[in-house]
């Protein structure tokens, strides 16, 4: 699946290239409570068809219903450009119209009628794995695009929008199995493009997913080729140490913003000294390995570790801390040690 802000940029540019009029909308700023983030685009089209988000549904509701024949703004801004500026829930009578938390209050930028050829431009680099600026100048809704060297959070000052866009997150999973199925689905919801890795013809054979990529190369050949960056997590489940390792060794060394491998405490342990003693992974390395991997639910199945996994990725992504309570080893070295559980107790083998 691709990720949201994709899928807004590439149907605008169809309604635009049809010659239909069309809004782009950007929640800049958040007050208190807020249903979606600063930098959250949705799309609106002259016939009322809307994608993306900017809220939980009422304020979209009302963007449609300004934008109508006999809105606010009737039919005027099919012909119109620039930009402007609205801010909802000012008061508490409005925040509880528009379905916002107590005390939220957002402010959008409205763009009109986006120039096509920008968008096709903008959508171009994207596919090409390219980070990409656009900066929009609110006085007339000129559109100026720049390569960028990281993401970046959306800035506006008097004069300009700068927004970052960037090619969607990706996954590279290690291995082919039940609890890698789970996992892909999940991530591909989220908006994840997903690589599956296996070189064991008797996994892939019976892989079951559509979406996700499946490639047989050796597990540091995939990461290599995979180029991981800021908007990759790589994660091993094969179970085989000589696949897993592999891997490891090729993306702890890399920017990926997650590394992650499937594993007991125990051999956890031994994969770390395994890769320090005699692979020469160095200790800040392996400190960005997180195993064992996910948070910690009482996860019992593949499902459930699955979740517990994609939970910890999106935290990770998020900026989001993963603090001592949810960590799966400190959980279990901790709570479960004092009720004498072990680790087959909670999850699944090798868990």
């Amino acid at each position: 699946m691709e990720n949201i802000d994709f899928i807004v940029l590439k149907t605008l540019a169809d309604w635009r290239a049809r010659g239909l009029a069309a809004i782009l909308v950007t929640v800049v700023r958040t007050w208190g409570s807020s249903p979606r983030p600063i930098g959250s685009i949705m799309a609106l089209c002259q016939d009322g068809t809307v994608t993306g988000s900017v809220s939980g549904g009422c304020i979209e509701d009302d963007l449609i219903a300004r934008h109508r024949p006999d809105g606010a703004e009737g039919t005027r801004w099919h012909a119109r450009g620039g930009t402007e500026r609205l801010k909802y829930g000012v008061t508490a009578d409005e925040a509880h119209r528009f379905g916002l938390p107590c005390g939220g209050t957002l402010e959008l930028v409205v763009e009109y009628n986006p120039q096509a050829d920008g968008l096709r431009d903008l959508l171009r680099h994207l596919e090409s794995g390219h980070l990409m600026r656009r900066t929009l100048r609110l006085s007339d809704g000129h559109a100026a695009l720049a390569a960028a060297e990281a993401p970046a959070d959306l800035r506006m000052d008097g004069r300009t929008l700068s927004a970052t866009f960037g090619p969607g997150y990706r996954m590279l999973l290690i291995g082919a199995g039940q609890l890698a199925e789970y996992l892909a689905t999940m991530a591909l919801f989220s908006g994840f493009t997903v690589t599956v890795c296996d070189p064991r013809i008797e996994y892939t054979r019976g892989w079951s997913v559509p979406g996700a990529t499946v490639v047989t190369d050796m597990p540091d050949d995939a990461v290599t080729a995979c180029r991981p960056d800021r908007r990759t997590c790589i994660v091993a489940l094969s179970h085989d140490p000589k696949l897993d390792d592999l891997a490891l060794m090729e993306a702890l060394e890399s920017d990926a913003f997650y590394v992650g491998a499937i594993g007991s405490r125990r051999n956890q342990d031994a994969r770390r000294r395994r890769l320090i003693q005699h692979f020469e992974l160095s200790e800040a390395a392996m400190d960005r390995l997180r195993g064992p991997v996910g948070i910690f639910i009482g996860s019992k199945t593949p499902s459930e570790i699955a979740v517990s996994i994609m939970a910890e990725i999106i935290a990770v992504k998020n900026g989001i801390p993963v603090t001592k309570a949810l960590d799966v080893r400190s959980a279990k070295d901790g709570g479960l040690a004092l009720a004498g559980l072990t680790d087959s107790a909670c999850a699944l083998p090798g868990r």
